[in-house]
């Protein structure tokens, strides 16, 4: 219990800073998001990579969790809308809001304060598996593309290249001269204050508002997730530290993104929108709960 406050007041605190920032100035958000994700997140990931003390075998056990994990909740998702007889577009929207949680603008600050350097590296190996499926695997289940053409799109993005360029590094034991690996990290850093004072900004311009969409939404998000990931991390035997992050992770509520996946491949965007504040001011209730349940976790 003594890392609740620790770790969620500093989290609440940079997200009312982005809050009074987002009223009080005419900041673009727009460049900023394109700063976390054409650069301060890529750096932070190739950091993470490059420096990590992870093994590969741990890695590919948090990923293959991220999946099932994901794989689960689509098929319960799925069913609910077919028993409450969802139109097309309305199951989609609940398929991303109900999948995708806020792994970067809070997952790793929540998991960074809680967990420590640790914790972080292994808090990005998650952020990685939920990149892939948001936007490798969302675009095209939303929009019917094909499988194909999502990876296309989600291979031009900056942040795949830096997973590849982290795993090279690392792989190769290659040594950055002229102190670059220290730049790096600095950058990596950078990524999680002004994600949060995106998603304070964010919060600004959604009104809070509760329906039945958004009350299936929430229950999937903030309630099932980390139940569904602790019996998965448990049946596939993650080690006590990765089993933390893991279910902190899948925790976490609507990642801001599902918006954009909304409005470009179908989707209904209000409640999206809806969705994402609520589930974002009510994880402030729920994450601690989580937290010290994650924190006791013992198999």
């Amino acid at each position: 219990m003594t890392v609740l406050l620790p770790a969620i007041i500093p989290v609440a605190f940079i997200i009312i800073i982005g809050v009074i920032a987002g009223k009080t100035l005419s900041l673009e958000k727009q460049t900023l998001s394109q700063l976390i994700v054409y650069i301060l997140a890529p750096a932070l990931i190739a950091d993470s990579l490059y420096t990590t003390t992870i093994s590969a075998e741990n890695a590919t056990r948090l990923l293959l969790g991220v999946f099932i994990v994901a794989f689960i909740l689509f098929l319960l998702v799925y069913l609910i809308s077919y028993i409450l007889k969802f139109p097309p577009i309305t199951r989609k929207s609940l398929i991303a809001t109900s999948l995708h949680p806020n792994t970067g603008n809070m997952g790793l600050p929540l998991v960074d304060f809680a967990l420590g350097e640790e914790g972080l590296q292994r808090a990005i190996i998650y952020l990685i598996g939920s990149s892939i499926l948001l936007f490798g695997i969302a675009p095209a289940i939303l929009a019917g593309t094909s499988l194909k053409h999502s990876l296309k799109v989600t291979f031009k993005l900056p942040l795949m290249w830096a997973i590849l360029a982290g795993l090279t590094l690392r792989f190769f034991q290659i040594k950055l001269p002229f102190n670059l690996g220290e730049a790096l990290h600095i950058l990596g850093r950078a990524a999680i204050p002004v994600a949060l004072i995106i998603l304070g900004m964010e919060l600004v311009k959604t009104k809070f508002k509760v329906t039945k969409f958004e009350l299936i939404s929430l229950n999937f998000r903030l309630v099932l997730a980390p139940l569904i990931s602790l019996l998965i991390g448990t049946i596939i035997q993650l080690p006590p530290l990765d089993l933390q992050v893991f279910i902190l992770q899948s925790a976490m509520p609507t990642a801001v993104n599902t918006i954009v996946l909304a409005a470009e491949f179908g989707g209904e965007s209000t409640k999206v929108a809806r969705t994402i504040v609520v589930t974002t001011l009510l994880s402030f209730l729920t994450l601690p709960l989580v937290l010290w349940v994650a924190d006791n976790v013992n198999y």
